[in-house]
């Protein structure tokens, strides 16, 4: 594994098949939580499957934090290769005029998701840990009900969380708009099929951010 990541070409890689893992996570991340809004009830019961289920639990959260650590320090560690490497392309060229804006600025954009990840943990993930093994409530209950929905509309009261949230997807929009695309290219998946990856990855990057504003939006706007 080492040998793979002392590579140029084995990190590239390496970051890749991160990245498409988080996109799926963020894929089904985003197909529960939409349920908020057309179902609460629904909303609830996979919620409560997802925070109690042993294999979840033990066996996909454990690599979810592996796989999303590992992508921002790989990040870190591309970034400083491709800023020394362009100290020498700047020198004998408009590096500007050779690539996008957005990837060019993958690091601003990654460094504002990992601060809403931080948030984000500390909005759901911290509480849900200390609900459960600390406190020791495994019912998932909250006056007789399941308390998933009742504590996500909370957290969306404060039009300064919700200012943060929206801030943060547009971040995550500008950061998929670029990296989907590097994501399979590093993998070789330029082929016949690549017009078509082209135009769902645009449809990924905005679409999925948008619904997750949508979401924050729609829960501070009705508070339900």
């Amino acid at each position: 594994m080492s040998g793979i990541l002392n590579s140029s070409i084995g990190r590239k890689f390496a970051m890749a098949l991160s990245a498409l893992f988080l996109m799926i996570f963020l894929l089904q991340h985003f197909a529960i939580n939409i349920l908020s809004v057309f179902s609460p009830d629904a909303f609830n019961e996979v919620s409560h499957f997802m925070g109690t289920f042993w294999a979840v639990q033990y066996l996909l959260q454990p690599v979810l934090i592996f796989g999303v650590i590992f992508h921002f320090v790989m990040g870190f560690v591309l970034e400083i290769k491709n800023n020394r490497a362009r100290q020498i392309s700047y020198a004998k060229n408009n590096g500007s005029a050779n690539s996008s804006w957005m990837s060019r600025n993958m690091i601003w954009s990654g460094l504002a998701i990992l601060a809403f990840i931080v948030l984000h943990f500390i909005d759901f993930w911290i509480p849900e840990i200390n609900t459960k093994y600390i406190v020791g409530d495994m019912s998932g209950m909250h006056n007789g009900e399941y308390r998933y929905f009742h504590e996500l509309v909370e957290k969306f009261h404060s039009p300064i969380r919700v200012g943060a949230y929206v801030i943060a997807f547009v971040f995550l929009a500008l950061h998929l708009l670029h990296g989907f695309n590097s994501a399979f290219q590093s993998v070789g998946a330029n082929n016949k099929y690549t017009k078509g990856l082209v135009g769902f990855s645009k449809v990924y990057a905005i679409g999925i951010p948008l619904g997750f504003i949508f979401i924050a939006l729609f829960h501070h706007l009705t508070g339900h």
